[in-house]
């Protein structure tokens, strides 16, 4: 016997309750997978609910996997040429390492702080762990643009602190490249120097290279601030691209290569070489900063500096240009300095005061 509800109703196949709905025009039976006429009757005006808001996709729905939404992920990247693909396949990596072949629909926010818990106990920082959440809620959203499913979980993402300390003094940087494969020491070289962010190192093609007029140049709509920048070759820079175009391969088009094919993940050796000379938890990324701070030091104008390293923004700009404790040694040393020199130059005038004579220092 079926009970009706509004445009639908649930029925009993078996012991079994299934419910019985249309929508434009076409019938739609659904199993509840349930022997409980309630769970049957909430399915049923949930898909009422659905139709109501627009929001309708049907039974597929449920099917979807969380597998299928990555795959659309890292799809989307890839077609539309985005250059963090590679980091989202890792994400989606981790993410299925975990989740394995749940249902897109499963997953509930208290699952999602169980992985957030798993990948802080593999010491995972917050801010990779936000790039990993930040995907899988990129992912949900084009399922519910491609009307794959009809709702998302609320992923919250953690606190983290952008603002890094970390960077190379220039005895860092030299023993850093040493322990490094020949392969990429041009490439620390180029980042110490310019500042350029790493996909903009290795993806550095020759055409952007004249070395005649001793120049390199990014176009406009290439880098992550769209704007296009030009720099000068010279001293160490210069030689550096100089030996790269000596041993330029004809069958490669890119200025930093490993055997003719692109570089692309070199994290292993990177970390080998931090190891080795005691520089643990450094990150590539400490070059750019290291980078605009040495321009600064060397009286190089800010805007030129940003000019160079391609940073857009002054906020941005500023977060690098950080004081090392080499910096605050130096300024306490100065100030030492300037208080032994004004109490070596302190005189010692005499003031008359009720007839007797009382010293008074006076700097």
């Amino acid at each position: 016997m079926a009970t009706k509800r509004g445009m639908g109703c649930v029925y009993k196949r078996g012991n079994i309750y299934w419910i019985k709905y249309s929508h434009r025009r076409k019938a739609h039976l659904e199993s509840s997978h349930s022997d409980k006429e309630a769970d049957a009757k909430r399915l049923l005006k949930k898909r009422l609910g659905e139709m109501e808001g627009g929001g309708f996709i049907g039974p597929s729905a449920d099917k979807v996997t969380l597998r299928e939404l990555l795959e659309g992920l890292v799809n989307d990247y890839q077609v539309n040429a985005r250059r963090s693909t590679e980091k989202a396949k890792r994400s989606k990596r981790h993410l299925l390492g975990f989740f394995g072949e749940a249902k897109a629909m499963e997953i509930r926010t208290d699952h999602i702080k169980l992985y957030v818990a798993h990948r802080q106990a593999e010491d995972i920082s917050n801010a990779e762990i936000n790039r990993e959440l930040a995907a899988l809620k990129r992912a949900y959203n084009l399922g519910i643009e491609a009307e794959n499913i009809v709702r998302k979980p609320h992923i919250p993402m953690l606190k983290e602190n952008n603002i890094r300390r970390g960077f190379f003094e220039h005895g860092d940087f030299i023993s850093v490249r040493k322990a490094l494969p020949d392969y990429l020491k041009p490439v620390i070289t180029f980042g110490f120097i310019t500042g350029w962010r790493k996909s903009e190192i290795l993806s550095l093609r020759w055409n952007q290279v004249d070395l005649q007029g001793q120049t390199i140049r990014i176009d406009p709509g290439i880098t992550k601030g769209g704007e296009g920048r030009t720099i000068f070759l010279d001293g160490e820079l210069r030689e550096t691209i100089q030996i790269q175009a000596e041993a330029r391969r004809l069958d490669c088009p890119y200025v930093f290569h490993r055997s003719g094919r692109p570089i692309k993940d070199f994290r292993g050796s990177w970390e080998s070489a931090l190891k080795a000379t005691g520089l643990k938890g450094m990150l590539f990324h400490d070059l750019r900063r290291s980078a605009v701070r040495n321009m600064i030091r060397a009286g190089v104008p800010q805007s030129v500096a940003k000019r160079i390293s391609g940073h857009k923004t002054d906020e941005v700009f500023h977060r690098y240009d950080i004081v090392s404790d080499e910096d605050l040694r130096e300024a306490s040393r100065k100030v030492e300095a300037h208080n032994r020199e004004r109490t070596v130059t302190a005189t010692v005038t005499v003031v008359p005061f009720k007839g007797k004579e009382a010293v008074a220092s006076k700097s």
